[in-house]
Parts: C-alpha cells; sequence; structure tokens
C-alpha cells in the first residue's frame, strides 16, 4: 500500500490486539462465534476492505481463529487482498453460505452477528440456526470500536486538517455566478491534491437552500449576500473527516450575524459541557438551554435545532456516541464525535457550524478550531 502521509496507517498489531479484545468478549459471554460482513467492522478488525452485495462475504471470529467466508469464485481476490491471516472457506454459488457458517460452528453454539449485516443474510442464518442461537454482536463491536486509540485520533486529525484546508480554498474561489456542482467538483479535486482519495461526501448550499440541513435538489448559483454553506469530508484509511462552515462573503445583515453568533454559543456550549464523565445526552441539553434564552425552539421547533447535537465519528461517519437528548453513555477518553448544534430558520436559511471533539484523559479538546465570525470562517 503506497502511504504518503505524516501519519502511520492502521497496524496490523493495532489489529491483532483489537481481535483479542473481541475474543476475549466472546469468552467471557460464552458466545461461540460471532459473523462479520462486508462492513467497517470487518475492516476495522480484520484490514479485509469489501463491498457489501448479495453475496456474504465476512468472517467467523470464535474465540481462538478467524476464518474467512468467501464465494469460490471470489477466493483469489480476497487473498490478494490485505487482511490477517486466517483460514478461507468457500461456498459455491449452487450453495448455502449460512450452512457453511453452521458447519463451522459447535453444534448448539450461539452465534453473534454483525449489527450492520444486511437483513436478508439474518434471514437465511435464522432459517439454518433458528432465531433463538443468534446473538446480537453489536454491543460486543461497538464497545470496542466506540474509544478510538491515540493512532485513530491521529488520523482523525490530519483527516481534518485536509479537509479545512479545502474549506479555506473553496472560500476563496466562491465569486457571483458560481454554481455549486462547480464548488462541489473543485472540493473533490482539493481533496485529491492533498492526498485522499476525493471527497467522500460533499454539500454546497447558497441562499435559501441552507435552510435545508442535507442541501436542495439540483444545481444553485451564488448571488451576492448569499449565505454559504459547506459541508464535506474525506477518508484516510477508512477514518472519516467532516467539517462545516457556514458564512457570508460580504457585510452580514443583523440578522445573520446575530444568529450566527447563538451558533457559536451553543457550539461552545456543547464543547464545556463535554466533560468526562457527562452524559452524551447532556449535551445536547447544553445546545438546547443556549436555543432557548434567544427565544429558539423548543425541542426540536423550528427556528431552532431541528435534529441532535452530535453524532459520532470513525470508520462511519456517523456511529456511536450520539450526542442526543436522553441518551445516558457517559463521555470517556478515546471517544470522538461532532458539535454540530445547527439553526434552522425556515425559507430564510440555516447556520450549521461542524467541528469535531476527542475526549483526551484531561477533558475535550477540538479536532479543528472553531470558526471566528459570520465572514471569517476560520479561526
Amino acid at each position: 500500500m503506497s502511504w504518503k502521509h505524516p501519519v502511520p496507517p492502521i497496524s496490523d498489531d493495532e489489529r491483532r490486539g483489537r481481535l483479542k479484545r473481541l475474543q476475549e468478549r466472546l469468552s467471557e459471554q460464552n458466545i461461540q462465534g460471532l459473523l462479520l460482513g462486508s462492513t467497517e467492522s470487518l475492516r476495522y478488525f480484520t484490514g479485509l476492505v469489501w463491498q457489501a452485495s448479495e453475496r456474504l462475504v465476512g468472517a467467523l471470529v470464535t474465540p481462538d481463529a478467524v476464518t474467512y467466508v468467501v464465494p469460490g469464485f471470489e477466493q483469489s481476490r480476497v487473498e490478494s487482498l490485505r487482511h490477517l491471516p486466517g483460514e478461507i472457506v468457500v461456498w459455491q454459488e449452487d450453495q448455502s453460505s449460512a450452512e457453511l457458517v453452521a458447519r463451522l460452528m459447535p453444534q448448539g453454539g450461539k452465534l453473534g452477528l454483525d449489527d450492520a449485516l444486511p437483513l436478508f443474510v439474518y434471514h437465511q442464518l435464522a432459517h439454518v440456526f433458528g432465531a433463538d442461537r443468534l446473538v446480537d454482536g453489536g454491543p460486543f463491536i461497538r464497545g470496542l470500536r466506540l474509544r478510538k486509540s491515540q493512532n485513530e485520533i491521529a488520523l482523525i486529525k490530519y483527516a481534518m486538517g485536509l479537509t479545512l484546508e479545502v474549506h479555506r480554498r473553496a472560500h476563496a474561489m466562491i465569486k457571483p455566478g458560481v454554481k455549486s456542482s462547480e464548488v462541489v467538483r473543485f472540493i473533490d479535486e482539493q481533496h485529491r491534491a492533498l492526498g485522499a482519495s476525493g471527497s467522500s461526501f460533499c454539500i454546497v448550499s447558497f441562499g435559501v437552500a441552507t435552510s435545508l440541513p442535507h442541501g436542495a435538489d439540483g444545481d444553485q448559483t451564488y448571488q451576492p449576500g448569499d449565505v454559504v454553506l459547506v459541508d464535506t469530508g474525506c477518508r484516510l484509511d477508512g477514518y472519516h473527516s467532516d467539517l462545516t462552515r457556514t458564512y457570508v462573503m460580504e457585510e452580514p445583515t443583523p440578522e445573520f450575524a446575530a444568529a450566527w453568533a447563538i451558533e457559536r454559543e451553543a457550539q461552545q456550549a456543547v464543547f464545556d459541557a463535554a466533560q468526562l464523565g457527562a452524559t452524551c445526552g447532556s449535551l445536547d441539553d447544553a445546545a438546547r438551554a443556549v436555543l432557548a434564552r434567544h427565544g429558539l425552539g423548543p425541542d426540536y421547533a423550528v427556528p431552532g435545532l431541528p435534529h441532535r447535537a452530535g453524532h459520532g465519528l470513525g470508520m462511519e461517519i456517523h456511529e456511536e456516541p450520539y450526542i442526543v437528548r436522553g441518551n445516558q453513555t457517559v463521555l470517556q477518553p478515546g471517544m470522538c464525535f461532532s458539535n454540530e448544534p445547527m439553526i434552522v430558520y425556515p425559507n430564510r436559511f440555516g447556520i450549521r457550524l461542524e467541528d469535531h471533539i476527542y475526549m483526551s484523559a484531561e477533558g475535550p479538546r477540538w479536532f479543528t478550531e472553531p470558526a471566528k465570525g459570520p465572514t471569517e470562517p476560520f479561526a
């Protein structure tokens, strides 16, 4: 694998450590095996990257081994890809992958399932095993993925830095008459220029379209005075960046300047509340308390914050821990999540300032410094 970045990719030693911890948890819970599908968890534990399809490609993890389950015609392809060592067993097109998994399991043993497996795989397994032998493997998997290592945090931080620089370049190229599609294409090119494999996603909205949290259909053209919202990210060794900036290019109206200040205040309140031992739900509460003091909301009503205040980030762009009302998950070192208490003013504009936080042993740390002002999107 060609690697040209100053931070190291995830090593096989780190993956072996992850796998060992997973196997220990299976033994503790008397679960005889856990089936990983073609998901981010397969990559997390084994290093194997595979696009999901109607055919099962995965890995059966038992307390003392890893066995890859692969269609026969894909065996040579899997052998050529990076992955931790393990036996590869195959099933042919006229055979059942579920029956193969059953033969690899001890008689009567319980099988944990990757919580991102497709429903059709579950139904096939339930038919062969019986539903009572199938166990939700999500708690085992998510519990391990929830707290990032220093290497994972370094990868995310570096990816965030790439995307922040792309934001700077995009801000500099936005001029009257430019189309949102042109900005999207430019952002992808700049991510590639900085060593990422392009944008993993990109939302560029102008004017009223900024009031739609995930953007409007169709192309838009920037006009002087429009509010600009740019939300984009890339991936580095599977780990995501994700940053949003909202600003105006000219002197802001008093209404926009005031709204922008409230958004930044709410974002800072989330950061200040993000202390070790606090619950994820309390961070969402902190953001809504700021909005309520300014007459916004309440709850999910708009003008106000119509969604959760943040989401976890790692190998999936949205993963645990979710910064949402009522979530009793306690913040611990290694947790990483977004801070984006967007304010929506329907049919007028929206403001989302999105930076991410990682929890250090001393408390919250920014991956990127927040925006400075309504016309100054960078610190």
